[in-house]
């Protein structure tokens, strides 16, 4: 099988398996991490084809809607590549960029370092800051029930991995707790430049936020 029918497979099979997904982690948020990978890319010497196959099945059975359960996002993404006659050496690559790209509080020690999972790490933290990732992440909260702020609960920086996963703090707070944290977590000299454009809109929309909080404007 030619490389361009494979990522065609896997756009369609994933298509299928997000079709009601929420809304910050569905197909078009697949889509755009693809895309932002492609870019990355370009400035890299990497494995083309690991770089389509991690961007687009990074998040084929995120954790967070499975009840924390890691396993089943790199089981499926296996059992797919499988049934494609994928290489073993490729399906590897692929399944490590699953295991390692998450955020995870911060606090998470990779156990996995390529090119190509710096290039579709960064492609997926760069859907989480600016614009969209402000929209993603109210769109998350509302999907929770969260409140959008509570001046009486501070963000906390300094969650482990767990209390992380299990937090139900503000929406606002996740700013502090991940979203700001971003820029300096970026791999590439691509990823870094866009982070920093992202991360100057996401700074002058807290400042909008809390002028209206306190009807200051």
């Amino acid at each position: 099988m030619n490389n361009s029918d494979l990522i065609h497979n896997t756009i369609v099979f994933v298509k299928q398996n997000l079709e009601n997904a929420e809304g910050g982690h569905d197909w078009f948020h697949i889509e755009r991490v693809y895309k932002n990978a492609l870019l990355i890319a370009k400035d890299e010497v990497c494995d083309l084809k690991v770089v389509q196959l991690g961007a687009l099945l990074h998040d084929i059975a995120d954790s967070k809607f499975h009840d924390g359960d890691e396993t089943i996002g790199p089981k499926k993404a296996r059992q797919f590549l499988e049934s494609e006659k994928v290489d073993e050496h490729t399906i590897v690559q692929v399944i490590n960029i699953i295991e390692n790209i998450s955020f995870k509080g911060g606090h998470f020690d990779k156990t996995f370092s390529s090119i190509e999972l710096n290039v579709v790490q960064d492609a997926d933290r760069l859907d989480a800051i600016g614009a969209i990732g402000i929209a993603r992440t109210f769109n998350y909260g509302g999907f929770k029930n969260r409140a959008l702020y509570n001046p009486e609960i501070a963000p906390n920086t300094k969650m482990t991995k767990e209390e992380y996963k299990q937090n139900q703090a503000p929406t606002i707070n996740h700013f502090y707790e991940k979203l700001l944290l971003l820029k300096d977590t970026m791999n590439t000299a691509a990823g870094k430049k866009i982070a920093q454009q992202r991360h100057l809109y996401m700074e002058g929309f807290l400042a909008q936020f809390y002028a209206e909080w306190d009807g200051e404007l």
